[in-house]
């Protein structure tokens, strides 16, 4: 990969990041209200992630688009007997998600607004997707 491909993502990077913080969904606050069922901004933004990505998911079936190096995307069908790991591993990152009241994505974005004890919770993940890495090939899938 060339350097200035690494730029064009960094730069995507931090576009998003600004975007998050913008629409205050790296807020711990707006984080705390959504799971006290106290506002609706954050299940607004989700809702309409999930509308964008339904459309998105259309129209890559309909019109068999490809990826940056003219790959046909092929997206397969969801394995029904996987429900219970969906769940566990859901129910996992959720209750990571309102302990620290932050997602990955928005981990980041929170470093870069200047909360450096966000360092913290990136390691950890960084951390234990390493050990998952390590322990895959023994775990049942």
């Amino acid at each position: 990969m060339k350097l200035t491909e690494y730029l064009k993502y960094l730069s995507i990077g931090i576009g998003f990041g600004f975007v998050l913080v913008k629409s205050e969904v790296v807020s711990w606050f707006r984080i705390q209200e959504m799971f006290r069922f106290d506002s609706i901004h954050m299940y607004g933004i989700i809702g309409l992630a999930v509308i964008v990505g339904m459309i998105s998911v259309q129209l890559i079936k309909r019109y068999n688009m490809t990826d940056v190096n003219g790959n046909l995307i092929s997206i397969p069908a969801k394995d029904s007997s996987q429900v219970t790991r969906y769940m566990v591993g859901g129910s996992i990152f959720g209750l990571g998600w309102a302990l620290l009241g932050a997602c990955p994505g928005p981990m980041f974005a929170l470093l870069g607004s200047g909360l450096t004890v966000m360092i913290v919770p990136i390691a950890a993940a960084l951390l234990g997707t390493y050990v998952y890495g390590v322990l895959r090939p023994k775990l049942p899938h």
